[in-house]
């Protein structure tokens, strides 16, 4: 079973990529974002709070985030493998997401960090804001949100590299030139 955790700033292509991932190798895409956003959507409690806090730009608590993905890897038995988009974002969730598949008898087998410099960022969340219809997709949020991502998150990076499993990914290219060497990553921990 192959599991992937793709990680990256707000804007740095995880979701295109994820999907690129899914149709080659497989896999379940499992995105916190769009797990909210369907809590959100069907008015569910978490739901409610999660639309509160993800308008602020502010993270979801670990606890609400390990519950809602806990849940969605149940729904999936047969699966051969996940990419966890947007999860893990804190040492804690790591730690939780290495429980929650040591319980299956499966481990996360590579994480790759898609870096974008944060002025690309900006621009290409400015330029989805225009159809997205987001209300995390203005100038403030963004900033917000790439400054959060910066803070909280490194200590993740280093939870993966020093388990052999980060894989820093250079996100400027073109979508193809990226997706390459994500699949270049992936195939390393098959081989």
């Amino acid at each position: 079973m192959l599991n992937v955790v793709i990680f990256g700033a707000p804007g740095s292509g995880k979701g295109t990529q994820s999907d690129l991932i899914v149709k080659k190798y497989g896999l379940v895409h499992l995105s916190t974002g769009d797990l909210l956003r369907a809590e959100i959507e069907k008015g569910t409690k978490t739901g409610k709070l999660a639309n509160e806090l993800i308008s602020k730009g502010s993270f979801v608590p670990d606890d609400v985030i390990i519950e809602i993905l806990n849940k969605n890897i149940d729904l999936y038995p047969t699966a051969k493998g996940f990419i966890f988009d947007g999860f893990p974002r804190t040492v804690v969730q790591s730690e939780a997401l290495d429980s929650m598949l040591k319980k299956r008898n499966i481990k996360v087998n590579v994480m790759l960090n898609i870096d974008v410099k944060t002025d690309e960022l900006v621009k290409r969340l400015l330029i989805r804001g225009k159809t997205s219809g987001r209300s995390d997709d203005n100038l403030e949020t963004i900033q917000k949100r790439i400054r959060i991502y910066e803070e909280k998150t490194l200590p993740v990076m280093q939870f993966y590299d020093r388990q052999g499993k980060h894989n820093r990914i250079k996100g400027d290219g073109t979508m193809d030139e990226v997706f390459a060497e994500i699949c270049t990553a992936i195939d390393k921990t098959k081989a």
